[in-house]
């Protein structure tokens, strides 16, 4: 085994969405960092659908960019079309999604990551961990070279052991023409993690120029495109249109006469694949009922005529692919350029995590993204952003970074994985944080920024910025509580048009404010001060005007649940001398490992009465 010459502080496997961020987390913040990776003409590549956020993972792209991570600014500089969804709804499910220009993408992260102090990239496959005295040490590459590291982060996405199924056959491959990582799950299993098996697909990429737009339904981005990073002033370039096509009862008959060529229902994959995005056999199967299932046609950049057909993935033999995607009205025609896959990888079971994302088998070792169950570059965008700033903060003698529930849709996510673990891959979803009100994508700023400038990450001229936001903010919400809207001074006219004649008191223009149609602009007819602060201050005096009451309650109850949260529990501790604690509510406890007694009421199973039990045992050993 070669010995390189130079001692790394970081060591990030892996240069995925995850791996990016977590090597220029940990370089930004002081520490010299290695990224490995397989083959770095695939950095940041997007293997699957070429978009960046949605419902819910909008929110952890916006998170990401307010800690001072990179996927907000790369996707506003690289991407070919900007939409709000949910814009009818309320502010807390309004979420951002933008196509991307796919080359350009993985392009501009490669060269910001290549300019980035601290950081060394390098190709090689990590095959084994260097362990010294328990913890990691280093990694080992299938080219026989170690490399020397204070700490390790793991991201190795769907290449460990990667299998790809189309129709009967099957080969090795990380994705479509990447070679695998082989030995390294292995070599984890061996040290005592519980590695498992899950799946994953992706649609066949199709040539536009086969394809006939004019029977497909176009669908534009917004006209005033809004940036994900708080940073980018505004979006310069011109978008292109995806295009909606359908499915119809020939296509779903073609599907079901393929089925027993499907590794799928052949018993072939052992993975367990994701249940919110079904492949099209399995939407077909499962909805016999429907007779159309919906796909959008996205370009997968300006200067390629690939395109990406949302929501039909599959696994089916390459010959019934050709007839089921040329049996969809607008693409009779139509050659496919890169057949459609399903893949199988290993991965860790995340309840092996502390909600740092160190792991609890091997000290000094960090897990983030497809390797802890997750499906989506958000999601592993998001656990690679907050593994590599940990391992930064370990080699600095510093406390993790754990962000809670009420804080960020980044610590629901890390929580669940942690707390609950996972079966199937697991996506973000709004409906899984108790506190979506308080966790807009317009205010994670206001969330986070603070915290990523406190660990280094976020620039100070940056910092000031938001700073100066936060400042007029806060003092345009108490003015708007002092000054009055008074009858006697006010035209008739104006208050015949509010519906306010005969008002005696007069009223605040907070509450003039907190009427349900009731915008900043109409409250410039009295108050045209309003009208000189940036529209993204406006935006937050509306929203926490609207929603104060429904503000206040949900800190509330985030206050009621800081006791649970804040009590650490020792991770040597022996739940079986814990008196009044049932033999399943032990077992639970011992097999989970929870660090907090908030992880620990959100284990299933676990009952009221034993987190009470638990807390009276460690207030008794003075642990509480």
């Amino acid at each position: 085994m070669i010995h390189y010459e130079k001692s790394y502080d970081v060591i990030i496997v892996g240069a995925g969405h995850a791996g990016c961020e977590a090597a220029l987390a940990a370089a930004r913040m002081g520490c010299s960092t290695l990224l490995l990776s397989i083959n770095l003409d695939a950095i940041a590549l997007m293997s699957c659908n070429p978009a960046i956020g949605g419902l819910a993972k909008g929110h952890l792209v916006k998170e990401i960019d307010a800690l001072g991570g990179e996927m907000g600014r790369n996707i506003d500089a690289t991407g070919i079309q900007f939409r709000v969804l949910n814009t009818r709804k309320g502010p807390a499910v309004r979420a951002s999604r933008a196509q991307a220009d796919k080359q350009m993408y993985r392009l501009r992260m490669k060269s910001v990551l290549e300019r980035q102090d601290r950081l060394d990239l390098k190709q090689g496959e990590v095959t084994d961990l260097h362990m010294q005295d328990g913890a990691v040490a280093g990694v080992d590459t299938r080219g026989g070279v170690r490399y020397l590291g204070k700490t390790v982060v793991l991201t190795t996405g769907t290449f460990m052991r990667g299998l790809i199924h189309i129709g009967l056959v099957h080969y090795p491959g990380g994705r479509a023409g990447d070679l695998p990582s082989v030995g390294l799950s292995q070599h984890l299993g061996e040290l005592g993690f519980d590695v498992g098996r899950l799946k994953t697909g992706t649609p066949a990429r199709l040539d536009a120029r086969t394809i006939d737009f004019t029977k497909l339904e176009p669908q534009y981005g917004d006209e005033r495109p809004l940036p994900f990073s708080f940073e980018t002033e505004k979006i310069e370039q011109p978008q292109v249109p995806c295009y909606i096509a359908y499915t119809n009862p020939r296509s779903h008959e073609i599907i079901r006469s393929g089925l027993d060529r499907s590794p799928l229902y052949a018993g072939i994959i052992e993975g367990i694949g994701p249940r919110y995005c079904p492949s099209i056999e399995d939407k077909v199967v499962r909805f016999p009922e429907k007779d159309r299932h919906q796909s959008f046609i996205e370009p997968e950049g300006r200067d390629t005529v690939e395109m990406y057909p949302s929501g039909l993935s599959t696994s089916l033999p390459v010959d019934v692919q050709w007839a089921f995607y040329r049996s969809i009205e607008g693409l009779e025609r139509v050659e496919i350029m890169r057949p459609a896959y399903a893949i199988e990888y290993d991965y860790v079971n995340p309840i092996q995590l502390h909600a740092s994302l160190e792991t609890k088998v091997v000290p000094n070792l960090y897990h983030a993204g497809q390797i802890n169950g997750t499906s989506g570059y958000e999601e592993a965008a998001a656990q690679g952003l907050m593994a590599g700033i940990n391992a930064a903060l370990r080699v600095r003698g510093e406390e993790p970074l754990v962000l809670g529930r009420s804080e960020a849709y980044i610590g629901v996510m890390i929580d669940d994985l942690v707390t609950l673990g996972t079966k199937e891959p697991y996506r973000m979803f709004t409906s899984r944080a108790e506190y979506r009100l308080l966790l807009r994508e317009d205010n994670a700023d206001l969330r986070l920024r603070e915290k990523g400038h406190a660990i280094g990450l976020v620039p100070e001229e940056t910092y000031r910025a938001f700073h100066v936001k936060k400042e007029q903010i806060e003092n345009e919400l108490a003015k708007l509580s002092r000054e009055r809207l008074v009858p006697s001074t006010t035209d008739p006219a104006l208050l015949e048009e509010w519906d306010l004649v005969g008002m005696q008191n007069g009223m605040s223009y907070e509450q003039l404010l907190r009427r349900p149609d009731f915008t900043c602009e109409d409250l410039a007819r009295v108050y045209p001060a309003i009208m000189e602060f940036p529209e993204s201050v406006r935006e937050q005096i509306e929203i926490q005007v609207k929603y104060q009451g429904y503000i206040g309650r949900q800190l509330e109850q985030v206050e009621r649940a800081a006791k649970l949260e804040g009590a650490k529990i020792p991770e040597e501790l022996d739940y079986s001398t814990i008196a009044g604690l049932s033999t399943e509510v032990q077992e639970k406890l011992a097999k989970f490992r929870p660090d907090t007694l908030g992880q620990a009421s959100r284990i299933p199973g676990i009952t009221p009465a034993g987190i009470t039990m638990l807390s009276i045992a460690l207030k008794g050993r003075g642990l509480k």
